[in-house]
């Protein structure tokens, strides 16, 4: 009868819910979705209101499913996707759909607040001077973070900026739905690039980079620290979770920093790699540095004093997910009455008998664009040397080899980044749960894959791990302790000299192939 955090997790799919003891044991979850509205011109963007429909039916469900009385529940903490923007007026009321993490609609306003007379890879080095040495990055041309949609809504939509009182991470949002409360935490703010994080104890908005950005600075939320206590949890929230209201709400923390903690992989360069819709390889590190050239930098984390390198691939379960959905099962004239409700088990099973390097078919999984190592909004996926003896099964383990180069390229540079060679991963996500791509990725990246136990959680223990540490329950020096490794999948030596072969080709074909994405969509 140990007292149990709440914790919820809203990724671009829908949201985790969580009931989590104070040492990161996740007793319980259920797990709602929300749909992704892809709009032309690059937007994208979701429905706050189906966000918190999806929060509130799910945690009904899983107190109700569970017996758990709400008494249990000693606190609340969020953690939902990074990079995007929720207007919201002085009432907390959402102004229009929240832009997320794959919006670009942005890009040529940021390209404006960049430039410069004199430019170094694309920016003005009047411009990124100041923004390097402040905040350790630069708004990305690729007008992927939330500066950009925040000067996007200004440029489109000047009636919703002039309403809009503040705007909001997702995980602010629903911090303001918990509590009524607006802030934003030291590394939710981050993308904003807007904030002097030199001072990793004293991260502030910087009056200069808020005259670069040509936004108002009361538009943005004060700060505090992820392990603060926001405030309690209302009573009109308490009474559609079903929960008691009074109960604290922490401020949490994003996806990457929350992932980082449920990864177990808290100490100073110890990696982790997250698989579900998009895809990261990290690691905490004990300084602030920048590498302008491949898109990362160390940033803030969620553990106070603490940076971690920051970077993402735009595009890896969601490969997987295009490939069932417009290829194998697209809901058109060829449509089948019957498909398999859960597929991603029979794609291992498919996957497991075909040789290594699907007969030298390489997918490169550039489907969105792509953010690191290279930033590069219109680059495109695609399947490359097809032929007639090319199966079904063969283009589903090219998808898997495909994500797997695309990881190793990252991890080249994260190698460099830190100045040592990383092993030991953990891996975590939904990526993790499939046995046959642990492998795939320790013979393509030719390191040891630690497949974290229930690795589809470690969002959500995270955020209860941060949660525990806010409230006494627990401390960063052991709160990885107990996130248990089902298995550790050493490289095979037979498969080394075919994968090292063929990521050589992979970066052909980007390097081969990078103008002509450029001309067929810019």
């Amino acid at each position: 009868m140990d007292d149990l955090i709440l914790a919820i997790d809203l990724g671009t799919s829908g949201p985790k819910v969580a009931l989590v003891s104070p040492q990161g044991h996740v007793l319980a979850c259920e797990i709602g979705e929300t749909g992704v509205i892809i709009l032309p011109g690059g937007g994208a963007e979701q429905d706050p209101n189906a966000w918190w429909q999806a929060i509130r039916n799910s945690t009904q469900r899983l107190l109700a499913n569970n017996a758990i009385s709400p008494e249990r529940i000693t606190a609340v903490g969020c953690t939902a996707q990074w990079s995007g923007t929720v207007a919201v007026d002085e009432n907390g009321r959402h102004l229009m759909n929240a832009i997320i993490w794959m919006d670009s609609r942005g890009a040529p306003y940021v390209q404006q607040i960049t430039h410069g007379p004199i430019k170094l890879e694309g920016y003005g080095v009047n411009k990124i001077v100041p923004w390097l040495r402040l905040t350790g990055g630069i708004p990305v041309r690729s007008g992927k973070d939330p500066i950009a949609h925040i000067l996007y809504i200004k440029h489109h939509h000047p009636d919703v900026y002039r309403q809009t009182y503040k705007f909001l991470e997702p995980k602010d949002y629903l911090n303001l739905k918990l509590t009524g409360k607006f802030a934003a935490s030291f590394e939710s703010i981050t993308l904003h690039w807007l904030t002097d994080n030199r001072d990793i104890h004293h991260v502030h908005y910087n009056d200069q980079l808020i005259n670069f950005s040509t936004l108002d600075r009361e538009k943005v939320p004060d700060l505090k620290q992820a392990v603060d206590v926001l405030g309690p949890l209302t009573r009109a929230a308490a009474q559609e979770l079903g929960l008691l209201p009074g109960i604290p709400v922490v401020m949490g923390t994003p996806d990457l920093q929350s992932a980082a903690l449920g990864s177990g992989a808290l100490r100073d360069f110890a990696p982790h790699l997250y698989v579900g819709t998009s895809s990261w390889l990290t690691c905490h590190v004990p300084y602030k540095k920048t590498d302008l050239f491949h898109n990362m930098a160390s940033l803030p984390s969620a553990i106070p004093g603490k940076y971690f390198i920051a970077n993402e691939q735009e595009a890896a379960g969601a490969c997987l997910s295009f490939l069932r959905d417009n290829i194998l099962y697209p809901n058109d004239a060829l449509a089948r009455e019957t498909h398999i409700p859960n597929v991603y088990p029979v794609f291992d099973q498919m996957v497991e008998q075909v040789p290594a390097g699907s007969g030298q078919l390489i997918f490169t999984p550039w489907l969105h664009g792509e953010r690191t190592p290279v930033e590069d909004r219109l680059v495109r996926g695609g399947f490359h040397n097809v032929s007639l003896s090319t199966t079904r099964s063969h283009f589903i383990r090219a998808v898997f080899e495909g994500v797997a180069y695309n990881s190793r390229w990252l991890l080249g540079h994260v190698e460099k980044f830190v100045g040592r060679q990383l092993d030991g991963i953990h891996f975590i996500g939904g990526g993790a749960n499939s046995n046959v791509w642990c492998q795939i990725f320790a013979d393509v990246l030719n390191r040891r894959i630690k497949q974290v136990q229930d690795p589809i959680q470690a969002n959500a223990r995270g955020v209860a791990l941060l949660t525990a540490v806010a409230l006494g329950l627990s401390t960063f020096d052991t709160a990885g302790d107990d996130v248990a490794i089902a298995h550790t999948y050493e490289p095979n030596p037979a498969n080394r000299q075919l994968y090292d072969d063929l990521f050589g080709e992979y970066l052909n074909i980007y390097k081969q192939n990078k103008r002509i994405y450029a001309r067929l969509n810019d």
